[in-house]
């Protein structure tokens, strides 16, 4: 590592939020270009750095700063630049001129230990004098904190949160309970915090660091999709985490639950008493008691009150009715989806689910057509981008995410924080007589309950999904457990129809989910398995067939060809895959810009996708000249897009995802994006490609099982191929076990429904 001292002429570019930074530093009169997390740096100040040299592609030679040390100017000319350069406000190249030249060599003295003389001044007030003195006070108080901090190994990134947060009581919260910057600052975890707590001296038993471990097992688990944890699973993990007996973890958990920091209560009936984060607890509480406020029987509440409307001519009218629009719009149905139909209308809340070709599309539309026929208003809405496009493809209606749906209000919207604010809710209901949800087994606790707060009883809410694809990225697995508590009006369809029986993706999917196994003889038309057990080999052959085969063989561009993946890591995880399928797909060429992150090659031309939610990123579609047609806010985990341009000196990139929406990503936010030319089949959910490549060779059993392969073949609209070893696709057919999600839900609707105390 290597040190420069030196001033800073001019700074290029500051996020104000984050403190990256990029300036001109003048070194014994030769100019370097820094980088580097640096909060509150201004031009004219001194400082020493601690960094090395990297080579920038576009930029040449930069310094990238490690560390650094602001130092105070001591001499008059130091001074007067430090002034000049407009570090304190209010005080430019004139002024700072009058104060040097009256006070000297003492000027720095003066400005620290007596600011009021300033006022002697010419220009400058009393007001003026006061106001400078607390100024520069701040300054060396944030200066004296980061070096404070850095004994502790805390980065200047670090170093910028803890000072924004707490000021001068930093220095308290870091001697009594360094933990407590675990719970109060983004970006600081148990592990960090407790790397600081051994360094100032905290025991390893202390009960600061026992409930700030609970905590942070408890928080772990809602990202594994957890809504609690039995209690005797979270005691084995702390214990493993903190290295102490388990009894004094327990002690701590009644600690906690007194501080209402956490609630403990009956899990499911298997695993005794369940742990859960007070928000996840009130979450599934809230679910069951809105889904029976909309569990309406409104066929019988409209006969009761003698309402004329759809009802009046009983159940068989309404079959004839159903069956004379069927024959109208030219649609087949079978009798139960007649039947589901007819139950659409009857009841407030309703569940359909089923796999592909079972008929859901067609009866998802005959339930549209007859309601707006009714004259209804209806709200069509998927949780992703995707699914929503599709859904809009699939019925003719315009289908919305539910996150728009519910007009995300992205200004107080902040998903680490755990707060997530939609306009839509009990006091501003959706304007809706019916509401479809599509792709359920997506949707998440928390985005279901701010659903259900935004439809008001008297509205039919329909949920649609397959319950045998993967659960939500997010905690719990709603779907689930609406049809496991036997509580509300349900079909599954089951038969697949002739037409859909003809495509080998949709036979060998219902084979899959049955654990039955499939014909891998490469005698179908659009379901194929190519026996290779070299990484390398089946390097080579993904990308002939991605450039070269598929493309011509199902009508599309190689861009919308997916490969699916089980894993993050290994030769044939994400990480890998998107390295190599870069070099081949989307090389270096002449005028295409690259931007380098960390370990990843952004470049023009890349799928991307958006790794977290973001509500706060503002979005644009642009029509004819570039003219902005339609604005908002918010991109999700798991939208895919494409780098649209890369500007090295405004220090940002433009990708545009689906349904033309531009965003601007300044350089610092290149952590939310992921090279996507091969994603994970659990990123796939709500998606369909016109082709999949799925490498398989081998993995963890917990992850290659049935319902992993299930999802990712039936992402596929006209091909599947799979890459790999047939005995891990019949292994993975077997394998029925499936990373088991701790969710209440379903207990916590049937003791609503008794009337059970909760």
């Amino acid at each position: 590592m290597e040190t420069v001292s030196g001033y800073i002429d001019h700074i290029v570019y500051q996020n104000s939020e984050n403190g990256y930074t990029v300036m001109s530093l003048v070194c014994k009169e030769e100019e370097i270009t820094c980088v580097g997390t640096l909060k509150g740096a201004a031009a004219g100040e001194t400082i020493c750095a601690q960094g090395e040299y990297v080579e920038h592609s576009v930029y040449g030679k930069q310094f990238q700063i490690r560390s650094y040390q602001a130092i105070a100017p001591t001499s008059s000319i130091d001074m007067e630049r430090y002034l000049s350069f407009g570090a304190v406000k209010g005080v430019g190249a004139a002024l700072a001129k009058r104060i040097v030249s009256r006070f000297g060599e003492d000027t720095a003295r003066i400005l620290e230990e007596e600011p009021e003389r300033l006022a002697q001044i010419r220009g400058i007030s009393q007001r003026m004098a006061q106001e400078i003195g607390a100024q520069l006070s701040e300054k060396k108080e944030q200066r004296a904190a980061f070096v404070y901090l850095r004994q502790y190994g805390i980065s200047n990134a670090l170093a910028v949160k803890i000072y924004d947060t707490y000021g001068a009581q930093l220095y308290r919260v870091m001697k009594e309970n360094p933990y407590q910057l675990a719970e109060d600052i983004r970006g600081i975890g148990f592990r960090i915090a407790d790397e600081i707590a051994a360094k100032t001296g905290i025991h390893a038993d202390s009960d600061y660091r026992i409930r700030s471990g609970i905590l942070h097992i408890l928080q772990q688990s809602v990202g594994e999709g957890h809504c609690y944890l039995p209690l005797r699973l979270l005691l084995e993990r702390a214990g493993q985490l903190l290295g102490v007996e388990q009894e004094d973890i327990r002690i701590q958990t009644q600690n906690l639950m007194m501080d209402r920091k956490l609630v403990i209560r009956g899990g499911s009936e298997a695993d005794g008493h369940g742990v859960f984060l007070p928000g996840h607890y009130y979450a599934e509480l809230s679910c069951a008691r809105l889904l029976h406020e909309l569990n309406i029987p409104l066929w019988e509440r409209a006969r009761e009150a003698g309402e004329p409307d759809m009802f009046s001519g009983g159940e068989a009218a309404l079959r004839k009715s159903i069956g004379e629009l069927a024959l109208r719009l030219h649609m087949e149905l079978d009798e139960l989806q007649q039947q589901t139909v007819l139950e659409c209308i009857k009841n407030g809340l309703f569940i359909l689910s089923g796999g592909p070709g079972t008929g859901k599309t067609t009866t998802i539309n005959m339930i549209i057509r007859y309601f707006d026929a009714q004259g209804l208003d209806i709200c069509l809405a998927a949780p992703t981008g995707r699914a929503a496009k599709r859904m809009t493809e699939a019925t003719g209606y315009e289908a919305r995410t539910i996150h728009r749906m519910l007009e995300l209000n992205s200004a107080l919207s902040d998903e680490e924080l755990g707060k997530v604010r939609f306009e839509r809710n009990e006091q501003n209901p959706l304007a809706a007589d019916v509401v479809i949800i599509d792709e359920m087994s997506m949707v998440d606790l928390k985005l279901f309950e701010a659903l259900l707060k935004a439809v008001v009883p008297g509205v039919r809410l329909i949920l649609v999904g397959d319950v045998n694809q993967l659960p939500s990225v997010g905690a719990g697995q709603v779907l689930r457990d609406l049809m496991n508590s036997g509580a509300f009006p349900m079909v599954v369809l089951r038969r697949i129809f002739r037409q859909a029986g003809e495509s080998d993706i949709v036979v060998n999917a219902h084979r899959i989910n049955r654990g039955e196994q499939i014909a891998l003889d490469n005698r179908s038309k659009d379901f194929f398995l190519l026996e290779r057990n070299d990484v390398n080999v089946i390097y080579k052959h993904m990308i002939q067939l991605i450039r070269e085969k598929l493309p011509g063989y199902v009508g599309t561009s190689s861009y919308e060809i997916q490969v699916l993946t089980p894993m993050r890591k290994g030769s044939l995880g994400v990480e890998t895959l998107n390295t190599v399928l870069q070099k081949y797909l989307n090389p270096p060429g002449d005028g295409k810009k690259e931007h380098i992150s960390g370990s990843v090659t952004y470049r023009e031309g890349d799928k991307v996708m958006q790794v977290k939610n973001n509500y706060q990123l503002e979005w644009e579609v642009a029509g004819r000249c570039g003219i902005p047609v339609d604005s908002g806010a918010g991109v999700f985990n798991g939208d895919m897009g494409k780098i649209l341009e890369i500007n090295e000196h405004a220090s940002q990139m433009v990708v545009e995802f689906d349904e033309h929406r531009r965003v601007t990503y300044p350089f610092s936010q290149l952590g939310e994006l992921e090279l996507s030319y091969a994603i994970t089949i659990h990123k796939s959910q709500g998606s369909e490609y016109p082709a999949v490549v799925m490498p398989l060779l081998g993995g963890p059993k917990l992850l290659f099982n049935r319902n992993l392969l299930y999802t990712g073949v039936t992402r596929a609209r006209n091909c599947v191929m799979i890459l790999g070893n047939s005995g891990t696709v019949r292994g993975m057919i077997e394998n029925e076990s499936e990373n088991r999600r701790y969710t209440a839900l379903a207990g916590r609707i049937r003791e609503f429904g008794k009337g059970e105390s909760l």
